[in-house]
């Protein structure tokens, strides 16, 4: 009997030093976290960049700008050494309880030298470009009103897809449902066709 009683209490000590030193590891099994290709959740104001999936895990496609002093440049696809950094954030109001989690509202920033330009910013935003017949995704936004989602790519695995969630016009004329993002182009554009995608930590400037 006080063998048991001591397995047990040795068991219950255990798990709770483990979650008082190790707390991310309770996030780790959260199902509705979005995982890195480390396989670690990404969290909120940390660096990534938005690679293209594919099947053999190798990542030659990334997220980069039309423009290096990202004022007012379209988000376009490009090879991954141009890919340029990205960090996630809720917008005013919501709480992502430090972890970026499928479905829920998001703000998307170019990790970049802010934008000289009074106003304009690095985050994205939907913008109607009549030279590609449509809305393209662009710098600029404002918080709060440029909502991004990511959710699992339903065409293959441990990869996942961003859709653009509109509140207002002129895009919510018929619907203010999300819209999927996919490659119109080399543009990160709404699109019948969403895009597959992986997130890769950017390594800490200073290691």
């Amino acid at each position: 009997m006080k063998i048991t009683k001591f397995v047990v209490l040795s068991f219950l000590l255990f798990a709770f030093t483990a979650t008082s030193i190790f707390p991310h590891a309770v996030h780790a099994e959260d199902p509705e976290a979005v995982i890195d290709v480390n396989g670690n959740e990404v969290t909120p104001d940390a660096r990534y960049f938005i690679g293209a999936a594919s099947d053999d895990n190798t990542t030659t496609l990334a997220v980069s700008a039309t423009s290096q002093i990202i004022c007012n440049s379209d988000v376009i696809l490009s090879s991954m050494s141009n890919g340029l950094p990205v960090t996630f954030s809720s917008p005013v109001g919501e709480s992502n309880d430090g972890v970026i989690r499928e479905d829920s509202y998001l703000n998307v920033n170019f990790d970049a030298a802010t934008c000289r330009m009074a106003g304009v910013s690095t985050m994205w935003k939907m913008e109607l470009r009549p030279t590609m017949r449509g809305f393209v995704v662009t710098t600029g936004g404002v918080n709060g009103l440029n909502r991004f989602k990511i959710t699992k790519y339903e065409g293959g695995n441990n990869s996942y897809q961003l859709s653009y969630c509109p509140i207002s016009d002129p895009m919510c004329e018929c619907s203010c449902a999300c819209v999927p993002l996919g490659n119109v182009v080399d543009r990160l554009a709404p699109s019948t066709i969403p895009f597959p995608v992986v997130f890769e930590p950017v390594a800490d400037k200073s290691s």
